[in-house]
């Protein structure tokens, strides 16, 4: 495993040459030559869109030439994809090719390391020799991280882009403005397909908050299916804390937003707290006044499984700072299904345990130190624990705990706590984004990850 640095900036530019290229334009009208921004191919080169001006149109309509600059920053960005997503195909093969090497070279090493007798100096020349031919992989690190600023920078592009055909929609005419729609959704993703071949990343920042809807009471949870890789686009709604049985179910994030085609589920079991979880087309909930798991599948419309979280407080024994039976805590991410809770024994620090989804039997539990009545709301992105300090305004993520290092660290990462109450966190691994309740507003945040490379593939 390689971890990559700090994303080098990728430079976006929008600058007016000074030609008078038709009668009346001036040095630096916006009817001038115009560059509208810059990328690399895969070998490095430096590739431009260069635009120049129509000679008879230089009173266009200010609508034609409000779509042609949409155009053309669709075009761009869809350029810019390609040449990303076909060095990011390269360099991954690269790194696929380079696997048997790199499990050999870590081989070797284990074994010097549990038995030094075993190195010798031929072993040690032939070590440094399958370094070397490590070595061009430097290079291949060096791109992933150009790329990934390269997505942070085109996903900006397409949240601009959407926005202004927003505003032009009327003054366009509906057939332009769906044409284009469907342009930025084909864009979007295949961004989320050169995001899916990035590795796994640790959380360096969270996004100004984007409030999908405002409904239902003060506390609850809302959360789309978790599991990599699922088509499923329906989105679930259970409001408040305590004894609840009614679930929402919206065909998809639209119609979430608009509050209509939904069906409801009525639990056999009330929940407790807000840490529910939909994964593989299953809710995973805490029951009422028990330290219970429950497996309720959607389609069935049944309780596929119910297992005790042994010694796991429950009832408000060890709830967050916000209190509301928040003992239990279910969450998912790329490794899979975990629970967040606490016990006697371990003095109310945070637990995380890590599931067996079929079974929800515990495979391995880790005591992270940190108190749980501490804790605002905490998730796991790629098997590492964030906690934040406060549910209340003025929060941040203020602790991160490493299942794979078992070790942890204190961060500080701040977000906008935009109403002031939040009483439900989680990270969806598909859309790389947190879900949030906040004092009875839906809300998404967009996260930031410092990516590593996979050696497994």
């Amino acid at each position: 495993m390689m971890e990559m640095g700090p994303p080098a900036a990728f430079l976006v530019l929008q600058l007016l040459f000074t030609i008078n290229s038709c009668e009346g334009l001036y040095p630096g009208s916006e009817e001038g030559w115009q560059v509208y921004s810059t990328a690399s191919d895969p070998d490095g080169r430096c590739v431009c869109t260069v635009v120049a001006p129509a000679r008879n149109l230089c009173k266009r309509d200010p609508r034609s030439r409000q779509l042609r600059l949409l155009t053309e920053q669709v075009q761009n960005v869809s350029q810019s994809m390609e040449v990303v997503d076909l060095r990011t195909s390269r360099d991954l093969q690269y790194v696929r090719d380079s696997e048997p090497l790199l499990r050999g070279v870590d081989g070797r090493l284990h074994t010097y390391v549990s038995n030094p007798r075993t190195l010798t100096t031929k072993g040690l020349q032939e070590l440094k020799g399958q370094m070397s031919q490590l070595r061009p992989l430097l290079s291949v690190v060096e791109q992933y991280r150009l790329d990934l600023q390269t997505l942070t920078t085109l996903r900006m592009e397409l949240y601009n882009l959407s926005i202004t055909m927003t505003s032009i929609q009327e003054e366009i005419g509906a057939y332009d403005y769906e044409e284009l729609q469907q342009r930025v959704l084909l864009l979007e993703t295949r961004l989320h397909s050169c995001m899916n071949k990035l590795g796994c990343g640790r959380l360096t920042a969270v996004s100004i908050p984007i409030t999908v809807r405002a409904s239902g009471s003060r506390f609850g949870s809302w959360m789309t299916d978790a599991m990599i890789p699922s088509s499923d686009s329906r989105v679930w709604s259970m409001d408040g804390y305590y004894k609840g049985r009614r679930v929402l179910e919206y065909r998809t994030m639209g119609d979430f937003t608009k509050g209509q085609n939904f069906v409801q589920h009525l639990l056999p079991h009330p929940w407790a707290g807000t840490g529910h979880v939909v994964y593989n087309g299953s809710l995973f909930y805490n029951k009422h006044q028990s330290n219970i798991l429950v497996q309720y599948h959607f389609r069935s419309r049944s309780v596929l499984l119910q297992r005790s979280l042994s010694g796991a407080g429950y009832n408000n024994t060890f709830p967050y700072s916000w209190g509301g039976s928040s003992d239990i805590d279910l969450m998912a991410d790329e490794m899979g299904l975990w629970a967040v809770y606490t016990s006697i024994p371990n003095a109310g620090n945070i637990m995380v345990s890590r599931l067996d989804s079929n079974s929800l039997e515990v495979l391995r539990s880790w005591d992270t130190g940190f108190p749980k009545r501490s804790a605002g709301e905490s998730f796991m992105i790629c098997g590492t624990l964030y906690v934040t300090n406060s549910h209340l305004a003025g929060a941040k993520v203020h602790f991160a705990y490493h299942t794979n290092t078992s070790s942890y660290e204190y961060t500080d990462i701040p977000f906008h706590n935009q109403y002031s109450h939040i009483s439900m966190m989680d990270y969806n691994p598909r859309e790389r984004a947190l879900y949030t309740w906040n004092n009875g507003h839906q809300v998404l945040y967009n996260v930031t990850l410092f990516h590593v490379i996979r050696s497994d593939g």
